[in-house]
């Protein structure tokens, strides 16, 4: 009488099993895993896992090992030490109190920049998404294969034509020309359409349209919370794309900085101090590494239900 129901669920090997344990006069041990996905990984996955590792963590250990040497240890050898020595807190220390390049203004420029072009990139890609997932209107189908074409455009591309409009609005020199062009970019927007393509049944839409909600209202109550997993994480490559953006601010702000244009300025006329500049390169990532930290879980869930949504 057990061997349909360990057929049912977990097929013929397991029906195999049973009838050679019955026909054995046995009973039958098999417990199918329910949890089981499939065959674990072997020492190739492992070993390309840790080359991978490695590789991506050798950049900021290096430039830790860099920062927490002198300017002589490292003329003498490429990689003075094994493990951060102490010079990095005092380099870290000389950098935050060195008042000719102002590095508390320049976070907080970074901050107000990247906490506000991730929450408008966020809300506005939501916001579209849901009207190519889940609206009916004339031509959407071309207007989002218009909309995923401009992934193929160079950003450099649209630099002198950005450059002359932020002219022209007063805006040269202003954090305003950094957070107005990302608002809402064109990955943000088809990130979240693939996800709420699956993520958000018809059904609920259907029911708060009957219910008498509006459009505004289905996405604020309905959409907007189905589709937190991937805003997160969307949130999270925005923010760290936006903090570590160089090309774009150095060439609208002129008085004001933001972090990554104050490394350059640790550079002297004639010669530059590596150790100072590797410790400036270190302490801008550090607040990223504190947020992929608290965050690497939601991170990985967003990426894995895009996967699959998608």
């Amino acid at each position: 009488m057990s061997t349909p129901l360990i057929e049912n669920i977990s097929g013929p090997a397991a029906k195999k099993y049973a009838q050679r344990r019955a026909a054995k006069g046995k009973p039958i041990r098999f417990k199918p895993r329910e949890d089981s996905v499939g065959p674990r990984p072997g020492w190739v996955t492992y070993a390309l896992l840790s080359i991978v590792l490695i590789a991506s963590v050798f950049p900021l250990y290096y430039t830790a090992i860099l920062g927490s040497s002198t300017r002589v240890e490292i003329a003498q050898s490429a990689l003075p030490r094994l493990f951060p020595g102490p010079n990095l807190l005092d380099n870290i220390i000389a950098i935050v109190s060195n008042h000719q390049i102002d590095f508390w203004m320049s976070a907080l420029n970074s901050v107000v920049v990247a906490v506000v072009v991730s929450a408008a990139t966020v809300f506005f890609s939501t916001l579209a998404g849901f009207s190519f997932a889940k609206l009916g209107f004339r031509g959407k189908n071309g207007l989002y294969v218009f909309v995923i074409a401009t992934l193929v455009i160079p950003m450099q591309l649209g630099t002198v034509p950005m450059f002359i409009m932020m002219n022209e609005f007063g805006w040269i020199d202003s954090l305003a020309a950094l957070i107005v062009p990302s608002l809402v970019g064109a990955f943000g927007v088809f990130w979240m359409t693939q996800y709420l393509k699956e993520a958000l049944p018809y059904e609920l839409i259907e029911a708060a349209r009957v219910d008498g909600a509006s459009v505004l209202r289905t996405f604020w109550s309905i959409a907007l919370p189905a589709a937190r997993p991937a805003a997160a994480t969307l949130a999270l490559f925005t923010f760290v794309g936006s903090w570590n953006e160089f090309f774009w601010p150095s060439v609208v702000l002129r008085s004001q900085k933001t972090l990554p244009l104050v490394i350059p300025q640790l550079s002297g006329a004639f010669t530059a101090d590596h150790a100072l500049i590797m410790s400036g390169v270190f302490l801008i990532a550090l607040p990223l590494l504190v947020a992929f930290v608290f965050l690497g879980k939601q991170l990985v869930a967003g990426v894995m239900a895009g996967a699959v949504k998608g």
